[in-house]
């Protein structure tokens, strides 16, 4: 039996592929390319370009592969744009996710891990944040996986699905073969790397009045290597026939912007400029998770928890990489 990886050639989902094929099992791989590259894909994986929510061509996967079980990665994750075009995310994040849970559920594919994300929770009211905080999305992205939640939820009363949701904080990192490529890009870890490569003059800093040590945001980073381990436990509990569950991602602990930078400092050797800019509407001070279920449901211990390692791995990914997937591959 295969596993169907939607999103594969995407930035976390690359390395799930990778780490998948990596164990010996059989898998395929579903990318529309308009975020995902296919040179992060090996060249033996079966890869399909097209769309989630096209149903014959999911159907002929299913069948042609005999899949039987699904990681879905594939989404939109600008925030600021789906608060720009949320009918864009609606109909992709959303919309096209519940078409290809009913074409699954045609084809008795009931096992389902799902790439969820703290920004379901929205605002916190307390850190760490564990899986029973209230959900209340602050942004149409964030309610977009909130709503696929509820489908999940649905689904499995209905029909039987069983599915594990993992709940994201701050992907950041990079394997060996597979690195963060976006365009465009922001998130905090590459766009400081950019300006330690001088391909950007400095780095904004969006508030220095937070209620923290240094002012500055504190966000909780994780490998996406911890990431892809996390969701290769989570098929095995589904097979060994654990109950469906919404599990957080984090390594517990934050590290401010400030702190960011600073470690990029001494590990690029760079000087890496920095500027204040005014807080950005609906940022937090403080996003932490609270990953204790993940440690007692799934047997999920990060790795590489300390930020250095998370930003050595990345300086090396784009060192060897300056411009990311573009010269391998037409395909961005």
């Amino acid at each position: 039996m295969a596993i169907l990886v939607t999103g594969g050639a995407g930035y976390i989902g690359s390395v799930a592929v990778e780490d998948l094929h990596k164990n010996g099992e059989t898998v395929v791989v579903l990318d529309n390319l308009v975020y995902g590259h296919r040179a992060a894909i090996d060249a033996n994986i079966p890869f399909y370009e097209g769309n989630i929510g096209d149903k014959k061509l999911v159907a002929k996967i299913l069948q042609e592969h005999k899949i039987d079980s699904v990681m879905h990665f594939s989404a939109f994750a600008y925030v600021g744009e789906s608060v720009e075009k949320p009918a864009k995310y609606y109909a992709n994040n959303f919309v096209q996710t519940v078409s290809l849970l009913d074409v699954l559920l045609e084809n008795n594919v009931t096992k389902f891990i799902f790439s969820s994300t703290c920004a379901t929770y929205g605002e916190p009211q307390y850190v760490p944040i564990d899986e029973k905080h209230p959900q209340s999305p602050t942004n149409p992205y964030g309610w977009s996986k909130f709503m696929v939640e509820r489908a999940l939820e649905d689904y499995e009363r209905a029909y039987g699905l069983k599915f594990v949701a993992l709940r994201y904080f701050n992907a950041c990192g990079a394997s060996a073969n597979c690195g963060e490529h976006h365009d465009p890009e922001t998130h905090l870890i590459p766009l400081i790397l950019f300006a330690a490569q001088g391909k950007r003059d400095s780095i904004s800093i969006f508030g220095n009045d937070y209620l923290t040590k240094d002012g500055t945001a504190v966000r909780d980073y994780i490998h996406i290597a911890d990431l892809s381990a996390a969701h290769l436990l989570a098929l095995d509990y589904l097979r060994g026939g654990g109950e469906s569950q919404f599990i957080n991602l984090g390594n517990g602990n934050g590290y401010s912007v400030k702190e960011v930078i600073e470690a990029a400092r001494e590990i690029t050797g760079k000087e890496i400029k920095s500027v204040i800019a005014p807080r950005r509407a609906g940022d937090p001070s403080h996003l932490v998770a609270d990953a204790k279920k993940a440690r007692e449901t799934l047997g999920w211990n990060p790795k590489f928890p300390r930020i250095e390692e998370i930003i050595q791995s990345a300086w090396t990914w784009h060192e060897a990489n300056p411009n990311g997937y573009s010269v391998n591959s037409p395909n961005k």
